[in-house]
C-alpha cells in the first residue's frame, strides 16, 4: 500500500505487478493515503473476507527527508504521527497479529565524536522530521503496552542502494557527478553518518518479522567500514566516476545540523541472528553501477516537482565563507 507521492514510482515494484508471476512472490497494490481510516479498514476487511487475513504489518510510510521537514513540517505531522496511529487504530480494530513499525537512529539526536545509541538511550531529535519520527515510536511502543497489540520498533542508521529517490544523499552525488554538475555539501562535510545497505536493512526487517519480540526496539546499522564523514562519501564517489573533486561545493550548513550517527547493533546480531552482507566499498560500487545503468529510470524521477524543489532549496544556501570552512 502506497499513497504515491512524489517520490512513489510503480515501476520500482513493476516486475511483481504482472500477471505472470508466481502468486508466492507477487504483489497486490492499493493506492491509499495512510491517515484514510475507512480507506484502511476497508483493505484489512477485503482481505479477510477472501480468506486472505493480515498476518502482519510492516509500517515504512513516511515524509523522510530532513531538508523538506525544515521547510515545512506539517506534512511530516499528518503522515508520520497522525498516519501511524491511524494505522495502529485500525490494526488493532482487525486484530492484525503483528506490526513493525519502521524508524530511524535520528530520533536519538546527535552524537559527539565517541559512542554510539543504543535501544534505551533517551530520545533527543533535533530536526521535524527526527521529532515526527520519535512521536510515531512512543505512540507505537504506547499502542503495545495499553493495547497488548504485538508491535516491535525498528532504527536504521542511513539506508543507500538502487531505486533511492535522488533527493537523498548519495543518489544525488552520484547523478550530479555524472552530469558534471556542482555537489552541494554542508558545512565542513564533516557530519558523520553509517550507511546500511538497503539489502541489508530489508534482511533485518524479515529476522524481525520471523524472529522478534513483541514490545521489542532493535537498532540496525551498517557494517564496520559504513560510518563515515559526508565529505569522504563524496570523494568515493567521484573517484569512481573518474570527477573532479572541485565538484564539490560547500554550501551554507543545514539549520541543526546533527553531526554524527551510529548505533549499537549487538541486541539484533545477538537475538536474531542478523549481520550486514554488504561492505559500504562494495555497496557503493554496486549502487554507482546501478545509477549508471538506469539513466532512463533517473531521468523519469527527476523531472517536475523534485527539480523544483532542487532549485528552491539550494538556491537559498550561500557559500559558506571561508572562516566557515575551516
Amino acid at each position: 500500500m502506497d499513497l504515491l507521492t512524489y517520490a512513489g514510482n510503480l515501476d520500482n515494484i513493476s516486475d511483481f505487478l504482472t500477471p505472470s508471476r508466481d502468486s508466492d512472490s507477487s504483489i497486490n497494490f492499493t493506492r491509499l493515503d495512510i491517515c484514510d481510516r475507512l480507506g484502511l479498514a476497508s483493505l484489512l476487511e477485503s482481505c479477510t473476507s477472501m480468506g486472505k487475513p493480515i498476518d502482519t504489518i510492516i509500517h515504512f510510510a513516511a515524509e523522510s527527508h530532513v531538508d523538506r521537514s525544515i521547510h515545512s513540517a506539517e506534512p511530516f505531522i499528518r503522515t508520520n504521527v497522525l498516519g501511524t496511529e491511524s494505522l495502529l487504530s485500525v490494526a488493532r480494530q482487525y486484530d492484525v497479529p503483528y506490526f513493525i513499525h519502521i524508524s530511524t537512529d535520528e530520533v536519538y539526536g546527535s552524537l559527539g565524536p565517541t559512542g554510539l545509541f543504543y535501544e534505551d538511550t533517551p530520545l533527543d531529535p533535533t530536526s521535524p522530521y527526527a521529532a515526527s519520527k520519535a512521536s510515531s515510536d512512543l505512540i507505537a511502543l504506547a499502542y503495545a503496552k495499553t493495547y497488548g497489540l504485538d508491535l516491535s520498533v525498528t532504527r536504521c542508521t542511513n539506508n543507500y542502494g538502487a531505486y533511492q529517490f535522488p533527493e537523498k544523499f548519495i543518489p544525488l552525488c552520484i547523478l550530479n557527478a555524472l552530469a558534471r554538475k556542482p555537489i552541494p555539501l554542508y558545512g565542513d562535510g564533516l557530519n558523520v553518518r553509517s550507511w546500511l545497505h538497503v539489502e541489508d536493512h530489508c534482511r533485518a526487517i524479515v529476522a524481525v518479522t520471523e524472529r522478534g519480540k513483541a514490545g521489542e526496539v532493535y537498532n540496525i546499522g551498517s557494517s564496520e567500514d559504513g560510518e563515515l564523514p559526508n565529505i569522504e562519501v563524496v570523494r568515493k564517489i567521484l573517484n569512481y566516476l573518474d570527477r573532479s573533486q572541485d565538484l564539490i561545493q560547500k554550501v551554507t550548513d543545514r539549520a541543526a545540523h546533527d553531526r554524527r550517527y551510529a548505533v549499537d547493533t549487538a541486541k539484533i546480531k545477538r537475538e536474531l541472528g542478523w549481520s550486514p552482507k554488504h561492505s559500504f566499498d562494495t555497496g557503493l560500487i554496486e549502487t554507482i553501477n546501478w545509477y549508471v545503468e538506469n539513466s532512463s529510470w533517473c531521468d523519469r524521477v527527476v523531472e517536475g516537482e523534485y527539480q523544483t524543489f532542487y532549485a528552491q532549496h539550494y538556491a537559498t544556501l550561500a557559500k559558506p565563507s571561508a572562516s566557515n570552512e575551516k
